[in-house]
């Protein structure tokens, strides 16, 4: 074969293949570019970055066991670097949706730091000399035991970022659940009128319910910091040094940052993607409550003159094509949005993680893409939801206290004095007569003045205790 303008010629075990002149990636990665041409996605920025860690660490312990020359180590690590800083980010191409296993992602970072470090030492893309992908970038790996670290390490690094997003909106609803704390309302279950409650109540427990997800998936995650970097292509470590596992997490924590084990049994990691799993679901976790959460927010919204209008949203677009001034939810549509998202992430992630067989689990691709997206929205929109959503709500107490004393519901307080039967036909009676239930007691004359406002006191009712016993 003979290159065209613009191309070169490299060659792999299956033959020849002509590759841009110009890329950085070769023949592998050009092949699989061609092969899947799925989605037009590139591989996730983490999920880069956290291969390029494992090659960048896997050179520096080869030098520091002289397994590799110093020149050709230092070179790699220097190429790694300019990727690690942001630089030539556009010659990762392989879709997500991809061969089995990653090999094709794998090869697509070896072929790139072997053409850098290569040009650093003066020579040219795709000759290979005297850098090699598979004998000096891929020295003691194999595409199965670096995928998954992988995918550990990109889960890891982003975990910071998601933490740090929770505890923001778990303290935006806290603080509103603080500023909202007079604001008596009608409760509601069943989506029908039930005994009050306080809007402080509601946002109070929103954040605590965003706090216990926060733990959650701190916990699921804390099991990926065990890493089966060493195990080669089984788990068994063939071609891999005796201090080489070791030597590998002390570089990627050096280099990452990150708390990071050494995993205690290599076969065990390379079959199993239940740490992925268990972090994926831990998200589906926090993707239903945010989900729900989320859903309140707008059902409280409703209005502003046919629905709840409880609380008012910080208007942040407009909301209708044809309907001038109306103004939607729009925060809290994108976050109900992305937790449907998360939910599909989590399907993915399972589903990919039962097909294993064996010694691996060759959809780690997609697990990797899943686990990583649903991070990276959920993180996302969690940070908008609080800046430009939970942070700028308003009480809108009249309201809340219009409905309230409107609600039948109330007539709970009644039973523990008149007995469930006579409150229900209480209760009937003023939906009945379009009439509060106070009005009605007041108009039988069942209860002194008294005795009608110690049971119907709405804020006590919101407390633990029986209406009219509570000690002063």
């Amino acid at each position: 074969m003979k290159p065209t303008s613009g191309t070169r010629i490299e060659r792999d075990s299956l033959g020849e293949l002509s590759v841009p002149a110009d890329v950085l990636y070769g023949i592998q990665t050009e092949r699989a570019r061609r092969n899947f041409p799925i989605s037009g996605l590139s591989p996730l920025a983490p999920f880069v970055d956290a291969v390029i860690w494992i090659k960048k660490a896997a050179a520096l312990t080869h030098r520091h066991t002289k397994r590799l020359e110093p020149t050709l180590a230092d070179a790699i690590v220097r190429a790694a670097d300019e990727i690690l800083a942001g630089a030539h980010r556009d010659q990762f191409v392989v879709d997500p949706y991809q061969a089995g296993a990653g090999t094709s992602h794998n090869m697509n970072c070896n072929e790139v730091l072997a053409n850098r470090a290569n040009e650093l030492l003066g020579g040219h893309r795709g000759a290979y000399q005297p850098i090699h992908p598979n004998d000096h970038v891929n020295m003691a790996q194999s595409t199965n035991d670096v995928i998954p670290t992988a995918i550990r390490l990109a889960a890891l690094a982003q975990l910071p970022g998601l933490l740090a997003a929770l505890d923001r909106l778990a303290r935006a609803f806290l603080a509103k659940g603080e500023a909202f704390d007079s604001v008596l309302k009608s409760g509601r279950t069943h989506l029908q009128d039930a005994t009050p409650i306080r809007l402080g109540q509601e946002f109070t427990a929103y954040g605590h319910t965003i706090a216990r997800s926060r733990e959650r998936i701190a916990q699921a995650a804390d099991a990926l910091r065990d890493l089966g970097i060493g195990g080669s292509a089984v788990g068994t470590g063939l071609n891999v040094e005796a201090g080489y596992p070791a030597l590998m997490v002390r570089q990627l924590s050096e280099i990452t940052g990150l708390e990071l084990r050494e995993g205690k049994d290599r076969v065990q990691l390379m079959q199993s993607m239940g740490d992925a799993v268990a972090l994926a679901g831990a998200l589906r976790g926090y993707a239903v409550d945010l989900g729900k959460v989320a859903n309140d927010i707008r059902l409280l919204a409703s209005g502003p003159r046919t629905g709840l209008a409880e609380i008012v949203l910080p208007p942040v677009q407009p909301g209708s094509s044809i309907m001038p001034g109306k103004v939607n939810p729009s925060i809290a549509e994108m976050v109900n949005m992305v937790c449907y998202q998360a939910l599909g992430n989590d399907l993915v992630v399972a589903t990919a993680a039962e097909a294993g067989q064996l010694e691996l689990n060759v959809m780690m691709p997609v697990i990797a893409h899943n686990l990583l997206f649903a991070q990276m929205i959920l993180t996302n929109a969690s940070v908008v939801f609080a800046e430009r959503c939970v942070e700028g709500i308003e009480a809108d107490a009249a309201q809340a206290g219009y409905w309230l004393e409107r609600s039948p519901a109330i007539v709970t307080a009644l039973a523990p004095k008149l007995g469930y039967e006579e409150a229900a036909r209480l209760a009937k009676e003023a939906v009945a007569k379009n009439v509060t239930v106070r009005q009605l007691v007041r108009e039988k004359g069942l209860l002194t003045e008294k005795a009608l406002n110690d049971v119907l006191d709405l804020r006590a009712m919101t407390e633990l205790g029986v209406p009219g016993k509570r000690s002063p």
